[in-house]
């Protein structure tokens, strides 16, 4: 890779290019918080080559896959489905109409853009009332930094232990280039927009390298992880997983109580 190519991977993540049981289980907690949003139209926020686009778009009246990176928009048009889209933009400024969307999926993003909360404000804006918002991030509990780090000026590749659990001045000269979200940081981003939560939780990943080098150690220490997402324990998970919806607009006006003199 090139110094260029090396740095971009740094600052906006490398989209995935296989489709494991990791993806698989992410897909169905998706499906499940979607509930009726599914029968409408899916934004995929931040989309890289579009393999959440792909296996969303079965499941949705149409789906729009999103991505800064005009290569990956190009890379995933080929081969999508006749009712997917593909668009270049930031997740900062979305080219949509307010209330366009029932589903908006943010997954493993947030943490590379430039302004998290307009992020999110712009995604509740094309959001329909009652449309769902299912986002992924990372937390900062988590033992490793999943994203590198830089060292003397040049970024180091690979999980590296301990450095989420800096004070964050010094975790972020360490990964200026990402971030990692504890349970307020992330609560004060939503602060003041209208929605309501019908779920957050931390999950753990599904460990499918571990299990490619050692299938009989990596299924048994995925099904233990899993299982502590039901505990205390599941602070030292790999993400948030939240689900929120945008508030119904009332239409109701108010009663009158007293008679004008």
């Amino acid at each position: 890779m090139t110094v260029n190519e090396i740095q971009k991977a740094a600052e906006r993540g490398v989209p995935s290019l296989v489709w494991r049981e990791g993806q698989q289980r992410r897909l169905q907690m998706i499906l499940d918080a979607a509930g009726s949003c599914l029968d409408g139209w899916l934004l995929v926020d931040g989309c890289g080559l579009g393999m959440y686009v792909d296996h969303l778009a079965p499941y949705v009246r149409h789906a729009t896959g999103l991505d800064i990176e005009y290569d990956r928009v190009l890379e995933a048009h080929p081969h999508s489905l006749p009712i997917a889209g593909w668009v270049c933009g930031v997740g900062e400024r979305l080219p949509f109409p307010s209330g366009r969307f029932d589903l908006v999926l943010s997954h493993e993003v947030l943490e590379h853009v430039q302004d998290d909360r307009a992020v999110l404000s712009e995604i509740v804006r094309v959001l329909r009332p009652g449309g769902r918002l299912v986002l992924f991030c990372p937390n900062r509990g988590y033992p490793f930094e999943t994203h590198g780090i830089y060292w003397h000026g040049r970024y180091r590749f690979g999980n590296i232990p301990l450095v989420n659990y800096l004070p964050s001045a010094w975790r972020n000269r360490l990964a200026p280039h990402v971030r990692a979200y504890t349970r307020r940081s992330l609560e004060r981003l939503f602060d003041g927009l209208p929605v309501r939560f019908l779920d957050r939780r931390i999950v753990f990943g599904a460990y499918d390298n571990i299990i490619a080098r050692r299938p009989g150690l990596g299924r048994i220490l995925r099904s233990l992880l899993h299982t502590l997402e039901n505990t205390p324990l599941s602070f030292f998970g790999l993400s948030h997983f939240w689900v929120a919806e945008k508030e119904k607009i009332s239409t109701t006006e108010p009663t009158e109580t007293a008679e004008k003199n």
